[in-house]
């Protein structure tokens, strides 16, 4: 089956307005060379304060703004209310976001979020029309205990729990070994295969045969333009979670054109 891979950026907690800015033009440059068809989904996930400052440069204009998707990099999973600090799914959308990444490593380790948060998370984010990046990962202990399926299963279990077919399927989901995020090491792409079409085949177990054929699977893990053609080239990856590669337009852009070459 045919799924268009998605090439997304996450920011975390870096760029200034001004910067975020500077890159999304570097990032439009690249783009208005090529029709959407060409191109895969571009999404990237500024800091919430410069989200308006990339969304709002959105248009019709021809010069490639219309071809990049704008996420959060988080979110709460309820409408409103005394949660100071938190921003909502209609926040993000009203800013112009069409993703959101959730579960991610930094989250869970940093602000210990749980499988039962991410999945309220996620059931927030498709009632509120937006799709979630749903980021799951075993860390290097869990790895060398030989339970990294295991426990990637159980995240996936309880992610997608009570989730319907259709949501499923236009869902992502990001495996990001978490031993390889910021570290320069990279999984075998091979071996990131492997897991991920392990996450395809839990999919298909807890939902059905054709969510698990159309959802999208993302590898994450210091992605480099290095080593996209290769992990691109395999049977399961539709795309790649890119972090700090994704903080310069000139990194991020071939990613992306490396891409177009095997997969597009």
């Amino acid at each position: 089956m045919s799924r268009k891979p998605i090439i997304a950026g996450n920011w975390k907690m870096n760029l200034l307005q001004s910067e975020a800015k500077a890159l999304f033009e570097g990032i439009k440059s690249f783009t208005k060379d090529f029709t959407a068809q060409q191109l895969p989904t571009i999404v990237i996930a500024p800091v919430f304060t410069s989200l308006s400052a990339v969304s709002s440069e959105g248009c019709d204009c021809g010069c490639g703004c219309d071809k990049i998707s704008i996420a959060g990099q988080n979110c709460h999973w309820e409408k409103s209310g005394a949660y100071t600090g938190e921003i909502s799914v209609e926040m993000l959308a009203d800013a112009g976001c069409s993703y959101v990444i959730i579960g991610h490593s930094e989250r869970r380790q940093y602000f210990s979020e749980t499988d039962e948060m991410i999945n309220k998370k996620a059931k927030a984010i498709l009632a509120g029309g937006l799709i979630p990046i749903i980021c799951c990962g075993e860390t290097l202990e869990q790895r060398e205990a030989g339970v990294t399926d295991q426990h990637i299963a159980t995240q996936i279990r309880a992610a997608l729990n009570g989730l319907s077919e259709e949501e499923v399927a236009k869902s992502v989901i990001a495996y990001e070994p978490i031993w390889a995020i910021g570290t320069g090491k990279t999984c075998d792409s091979q071996e990131a295969n492997r897991v991920i079409a392990m996450i395809r085949n839990v999919v298909k177990e807890v939902s059905s045969a054709s969510a698990g054929d159309s959802i999208r699977i993302l590898y994450g893990g210091s992605v480099k333009p290095s080593t996209i053609e290769e992990q691109m080239s395999q049977s399961d990856i539709d795309g790649a979670l890119v972090g700090g590669a994704s903080l310069k337009a000139e990194s991020f852009n071939e990613i992306i054109a490396n891409t177009m070459k095997v997969s597009v």
